[in-house]
């Protein structure tokens, strides 16, 4: 199971945001940089980083810093934030990043993603972002009437390579991931499926590791880790107990 641990950036600072609320943030010592480098140390290979600037604005809001992770670090980043046209695509996919996450651009104009998804042939990610079984755009400040698994269903044929289903009322509460529906969502899917929000402690992390089976390939963590419920050594230990 891959195990991802959360850097999202906003005004060049590590935040954390409840349920995806803007003005409900937490803002952090480390640099994303920092934070990076810890997560390197401790032997985690994967890292989701989220370009809160860029949500907000469509642009590639903090590339120089995402350059210098993957640079320095040479760790495997998937990036999500602002990314809407196959320009910016690129851009990450020549820097070396590993998945590019397309979310409300892919929402809003799916062929969009279909020819995202032609042509960076496995480095497309999907990020269905969710409230009560529907979709959410724009750094989460747009709700719609899609649900999750009817745009799934719409979808499912385009060739994306992961996608990563989040529970934004749980986004940053600690209270547990929706298993239910992310289980629902991977069944469905051709592409395996990485459960975000809600993760409370490492018991959570065990709970879907046991399900790999279920199409379940990962797990991203953010408030729990920098909250110190869930520790980096244990996140280590599970990662690579598998190598």
């Amino acid at each position: 199971m891959k195990i991802f641990p959360a850097i999202d950036i906003r005004n060049k600072k590590c935040v954390r945001l409840l349920k995806g609320d803007f003005s409900n943030q937490t803002i952090y010592d480390q640099s994303p940089f920092e934070q990076a480098s810890k997560y390197k140390e401790f032997g985690l290979t994967n890292l989701h980083i989220v370009d809160l600037d860029g949500a907000l604005s469509g642009e590639l809001v903090n590339f120089e810093t995402v350059n210098k992770i993957i640079k320095e670090l040479k760790i495997r980043v998937e990036i999500g934030g602002g990314i809407r046209s196959l320009k910016n695509i690129e851009t990450y996919v020549n820097l070396g990043v590993d998945k590019v996450i397309l979310g409300s651009a892919a929402i809003k104009d799916p062929s969009f993603l279909e020819e995202a998804c032609k042509k960076f042939n496995g480095k497309i990610a999907l990020g269905l972002d969710a409230k009560k079984g529907l979709i959410a755009v724009s750094g989460w400040k747009e709700s719609t009437k899609i649900s999750a698994e009817n745009f799934l269903k719409e979808v499912n044929e385009f060739g994306f390579s992961r996608i990563i289903y989040t529970d934004i009322e749980r986004d940053g509460t600690k209270t547990r991931p929706n298993i239910e529906e992310s289980l629902k969502l991977a069944k469905i899917s051709k592409a395996p499926l990485v459960i975000s929000g809600g993760i409370a402690s490492i018991e959570d992390v065990k709970k879907i590791k046991a399900l790999e089976k279920f199409n379940i390939e990962g797990v991203i963590i953010g408030k729990a880790i920098y909250d110190g419920d869930v520790k980096l050594n244990e996140l280590s230990e599970i990662e690579n107990a598998q190598k």
